[in-house]
């Protein structure tokens, strides 16, 4: 089980304020955290951290990822009369999730609570009623009556946005429920492999990096620059997975299901895996008795940049499955959490140079 200083440090990750291009605020936490656990850290000139925790060996390197940008928004603009803001996303939003939704603005003044709304209901024609409100026609309010009010306050264009969402703990402490999961709760559990290699002493062959990236959800952009700087031999990318266990969705679409493990993604649109490395983990996970679900997602995650770094680099994603995703509010099981950071750490103590070797496909 996770302790409370774990489940503490996520929920601090997880409340922080960090879409893609604004992370500090996020990556500074994970840096004071991770400090008494990495023998070395690096950074790169885009935001991302790295945690160096030598093995036994320089060699092979082991890049373990996760990307702590969070889906957000960013001010486009002021209304003229009224002072609300109209706002651009950054990542990818279903527009039907953000009505009615409170966000943060960050300001050079402080942080602004608002409320993302549209026409009231009540003003809508029948038919009107039946349609989606898109995003050009929502705006966000901060309680603000003009245009110089909301100046005032501190407002400008390129102010970036969050959505305002407590983290919470339901189900007797065995589901969490918040913002950010994707991808924090990937950089969660590369914090908690790291910090089991140095405190139980776990003895591994390699050198481990991990890599708390940005700019993941608009470009894969903190993975090249970090697989740059690390030059890896093999890549281990932690995201979340889509959970399929909803109403409306088809195991065909969506095969994980929260609580059954973690999982191994087959293929997505930015990586087709190496599949000796593949194998290889499914045959770790069954000999050390982890669940371990297969899936394969539409999108694409950091590997797709790691895989190709330099002359190419072996490389899988391992997932938590996660329901309602890029909303204000997603569920993940922390049984989940653990079993993935137990199947890296037990990856890590097997990825020696033989091994490593035996991903190369000729």
């Amino acid at each position: 089980m996770l302790d409370e200083k774990a489940i503490n440090i996520m929920k601090r990750i997880m409340e922080s304020f960090g879409p893609s291009g604004f992370e500090t605020e996020t990556s500074r936490i994970i840096k004071d955290y991770m400090a008494e656990y990495a023998d070395e850290i690096l950074t790169d000139k885009l935001g991302s951290v790295v945690f160096v925790v030598k093995g036994e060996s320089e060699r092979p390197r082991v890049l373990i990822a996760g990307h702590v940008d969070e889906v957000g928004f960013i001010v486009s603009g002021i209304d003229e009369k009224t002072g609300f803001l109209t706002f651009d996303t950054l990542g990818g939003w279903w527009d039907q999730v953000l009505l009615s939704q409170r966000v943060i603005v960050r300001t050079a003044k402080g942080d602004l609570l608002g409320v993302i709304a549209a026409k009231p209901p009540h003003l809508l024609s029948p038919e009107e009623r039946k349609k989606v409100v898109e995003r050009k026609d929502m705006y966000i309010d901060i309680g603000v009556t003009s245009k110089e009010e909301a100046i005032e306050a501190g407002v400008k264009i390129g102010d970036p946005v969050v959505p305002f969402s407590p983290f919470s703990l339901i189900r007797g402490g065995k589901v969490a429920m918040g913002k950010a999961f994707d991808d924090r709760i990937g950089a969660f559990v590369m914090m908690e492999t790291l910090r089991r290699l140095k405190e139980e002493r776990i003895k591994h062959p390699n050198t481990v990096y991990g890599a708390a990236t940005v700019q993941e959800e608009v470009g894969l952009r903190g993975a090249q620059t970090v697989a740059h700087l690390v030059n890896p031999d093999v890549g281990i990318v932690l995201e979340i997975d889509i959970a399929g266990d909803v109403p409306g969705i088809k195991p065909s679409e969506a095969p994980t299901k929260m609580g059954k493990g973690p999982s191994l993604i087959t293929y997505d649109r930015s990586m087709i895996p190496n599949q000796q490395l593949k194998e290889f983990v499914i045959k770790v996970a069954e000999e050390t008795g982890i669940p371990l679900q297969l899936s394969h997602i539409r999108g694409g995650t950091d590997a797709g940049r790691i895989h190709i770094s330099r002359t190419g680099c072996p490389s899988v994603v391992i997932g938590v499955p996660t329901r309602h995703i890029h909303s204000h509010v997603g569920l993940l099981s922390l049984e989940d959490v653990e079993n993935a950071s137990k199947l890296v750490v037990e990856l890590v103590k097997r990825l020696d140079e033989k091994t490593v070797k035996s991903f190369m496909p000729l």
